[in-house]
């Protein structure tokens, strides 16, 4: 019914930038808080950012003043725009959304994964 797809991952060199983005289709009729997690080799996923539908946002501490997430409402979008990236930001990197369907229904999505690569 509802599908989350990811963008934009790849390999960077330390200090360098990389842009995410996460669209939301189905039969959507209202999405909540949008955000990401990562989950790097051996550990355990983790929230990096959040966005609700008010705008107010959280990071993880360790990403904040490098990483920005936002969103789309109207076309259903959320995205995180990473910069300065270091090694330890290397993970899969999953789009998340809480989504209510047309049947009503309020349930968490997740999409694929995306990988991020931070190395020289």
């Amino acid at each position: 019914q509802v599908q989350l797809v990811e963008s934009g991952g790849g390999l960077v060199q330390p200090g360098g930038s990389l842009r995410l983005s996460c669209v939301a289709s189905g039969r959507i009729f209202m999405i909540y808080p949008m955000g990401w997690y990562r989950q790097a080799p051996g550990k355990q996923r983790e929230l990096v950012a959040v966005i609700h539908n008010s705008g107010d946002t959280n990071y993880v501490d360790s990403v904040k003043g490098r990483f920005t997430v936002s969103r789309d409402n109207a076309k259903n979008t959320v995205s995180l725009q990473m910069n300065s990236l270091k090694p330890e930001d290397t993970a899969v990197y999953y789009c998340n959304a809480r989504i209510q369907t047309y049947d009503m229904v309020v349930r968490e999505y997740w999409g694929q994964g995306t990988q991020v690569t931070v190395s020289s």
